[in-house]
């Protein structure tokens, strides 16, 4: 499949509770994605293990599948080792086949830079694509790949029965997008992924970006000079 050939899913599916959670060196936004008692973790940064304990303490009846990740940079992959090691074996942990080799390389980079000390997530159990879904609960993400931030960028997507929201990751931000100039990044690439995002994603999505505030897809296309483009 072409990137340019995947088509949305725009049927609305299931109900999902979303409980964002900012934390990590450089306040990334965790989210626990939940629905029918089922929950996953979009972007675990930083102590893994605290994260499953919270959810499962405001949420005891939810069983904590695991984590996907809309990239490999270590503020996003940060605390995968900590909830594979409280969920166990079956924990999942997803990422996009084109930045698997991202998260070491950039725990290393972190480490020499800055000295965080990083837990190796380990390797994913899944490797996504364009077009792949993700089940949790009732309601399905739909996976857009968005690179620019880090060669394999992803959005995640989902037509719910209370609207529509994506997992935008370091893609998109408000006015803005995501820093280029690190290891992996390309300003040409992510300048496609947002011109993709404008034609794909419906005006009233609810974007969740990976720092900061939220935005919707609306506002983005009237107000992000890198959207007008």
């Amino acid at each position: 499949m072409r990137v340019d050939d995947m088509t949305l899913d725009l049927t609305p599916r299931g109900a999902a509770s979303i409980e964002a959670l900012v934390n990590g060196p450089i306040q990334t936004n965790s989210y626990a994605v939940i629905s029918n008692d089922e929950c996953l973790i979009v972007d675990p940064a930083w102590e893994g293990e605290r994260l499953v304990e919270h959810i499962r303490t405001a949420h005891p009846e939810v069983r904590v599948l695991g984590s996907v990740c809309t990239h490999g940079h270590a503020d996003h992959v940060g605390g995968v080792a900590g909830v594979r090691a409280v969920v166990g074996d079956s924990a999942l942990y997803e990422l996009c086949a084109k930045d698997v080799t991202v998260p070491r390389a950039n725990i290393e980079e972190q480490r020499a830079m800055w000295g965080i000390e990083i837990p190796d997530p380990g390797e994913p159990t899944r490797l996504l694509a364009e077009g792949d879904t993700i089940e949790v609960g009732d309601v399905c993400l739909q996976v857009i790949e968005t690179p620019g931030h880090t060669p394999g960028g992803i959005v995640l997507f989902a037509v719910t029965e209370r609207g529509n929201i994506a997992f935008v990751g370091d893609t998109l931000f408000p006015g803005s997008h995501g820093r280029t100039d690190l290891s992996g990044g390309d300003e040409a690439a992510i300048m496609r992924s947002l011109s993709k995002l404008a034609k794909m994603l419906p005006p009233d999505t609810v974007c969740l970006t990976g720092h900061g505030d939220s935005t919707t897809m609306a506002h983005e296309l009237m107000q992000n000079p890198f959207m007008q483009m």
